[in-house]
């Protein structure tokens, strides 16, 4: 069994969890072809990822006469399912967001992929997001007669699932996976019954890097982190309010937001505005040892994320044994349980954030090691990347051709 993965950028420090899938997946017995958009060196900050990178084709790479030459090599071998193909890009592409002229380029990146895919014996082709990469893994499948599946994981699939191009998707692929049980009942309640087999749950998982770590004792140093990218979704403005708030309550903190991201400047300029350049540091994109060493120095993670599928930053604090304080939205419930793993607040509530954050913070220490043991056991029985990758391997046997 030969799987074609397709990410529209890959890899990437965002991207961990699609690398441990796919280590998880070759080590259950299954060949894995990387192919991706584009690529983006600046942001290959882990060994892992390099070496991944050394493993993936990149399609924007690609000489232009290289892609036109495939192009029409595939136009002229299968006439007929270039023109099904495009008649879907019109299609989908009409009246949307992207437009006509992004989705018949979409075409051209699929023939890349299809034939990629094709040279290299793939069985099957699967996408992570349901966005774009997808569009270009239904119509390569269109193109090469392979199926296609793809991974769903949060907002972007979430919000756009009562557009006609999602449900097309999902009619036309072999299995739809859902990153947690939130996910998949968005896309339920707008599909037709029909395609509700279709819809499965695969948990991202942990690698035993983070499964089998050692417990570190919970520091005395009233000191939390928040890991993830700097960006609306996340809310790390609200963090630094709830900072701020906390300050002014007298409250002792050190804040350490491990990231990079669209709105660094923003969250800098409210850290200087509050004064509160000695409480919040942002460290920039970091490693995945450094994640590993922020998390065992801090008393607990803290993620007041706005939209999110299920953050991995969240089994990855769990793993190590660090409660967490997130947010009542998305999948984050199905692991954060409020008293026994963590605290779960209103999302955009900046009092609530900072009564839980100063909960952490006063908590005798043996409370914390106690949730944080029940956290470890949490994370491994839903988050083994081993195991979730046996159910990935089974989907993509049952459909293979």
């Amino acid at each position: 069994m030969r799987a074609a993965y397709f990410v529209n950028q890959y890899p990437k420090v965002s991207h961990t969890f699609i690398r441990r899938e796919i280590v998880a997946l070759e080590a259950a017995g299954v060949e894995v072809s990387r192919y991706s958009l584009r690529s983006n060196p600046d942001e290959l900050l882990n060994p892992a990822d390099s070496a991944e990178a050394k493993l993936t084709e990149y399609i924007l790479d690609t000489p232009r006469p290289r892609i036109a030459a495939i192009f029409f090599g595939m136009l002229a071998r299968n006439p007929g399912g270039m023109w099904r193909v495009a008649v879907l890009a019109w299609r989908i592409g009409w009246g949307s967001e992207r437009g006509l002229l992004r989705h018949f380029i979409y075409v051209a990146e699929a023939a890349v992929l299809a034939n990629w895919s094709a040279r290299d014996g793939a069985n099957h082709i699967h996408a992570h997001f349901g966005t774009n990469s997808a569009t270009v893994a239904m119509f390569a499948s269109g193109l090469s007669g392979l199926p296609f599946s793809f991974t769903a994981h949060g907002a972007d699939e979430v919000d756009g699932a009562a557009r006609p191009d999602m449900a097309e998707k999902i009619r036309r692929a072999s299995f739809v996976v859902g990153v947690s049980a939130y996910v998949r009942s968005q896309l339920l309640r707008r599909m037709p019954h029909a395609l509700w087999a279709k819809l499965r749950i695969v948990h991202c998982g942990l690698d035993r890097e983070f499964l089998e770590s050692p417990p570190v004792p919970i520091p005395a140093e009233p000191r939390l982190v928040c890991v993830g990218r700097l960006c609306e979704e996340k809310a790390q403005l609200l963090l630094v309010e709830a900072a701020a708030t906390l300050r002014a309550r007298g409250v002792p903190l050190s804040l350490v937001l491990a990231g990079d991201g669209p709105l660094r400047a923003a969250i800098e300029d409210l850290i200087k505005a509050h004064g509160l350049e000695e409480t919040v540091t942002i460290t920039g994109w970091v490693t995945s040892q450094r994640v590993r060493d922020e998390l065992t120095l801090a008393r607990g993670l803290v993620l007041p994320s706005l939209m999110e599928g299920l953050p991995v930053a969240i089994m990855e604090a769990m793993a190590l044994g660090r409660p967490v304080i997130s947010t009542y939205i998305s999948g984050i419930p199905e692991l954060v349980i409020p008293g026994e793993t963590g605290w779960l607040v209103p999302a955009g509530d900046v009092v609530a954030l900072a009564d839980a954050m100063q909960r952490v913070l006063a908590a005798p220490g043996a409370d914390l090691e106690r949730m944080g043991a029940a956290a470890r056991a949490r994370v491994a029985v839903r988050h083994d990347a081993g195991i979730e990758a046996l159910k990935l391997k089974a989907l993509f046997e049952s459909r293979a051709p």
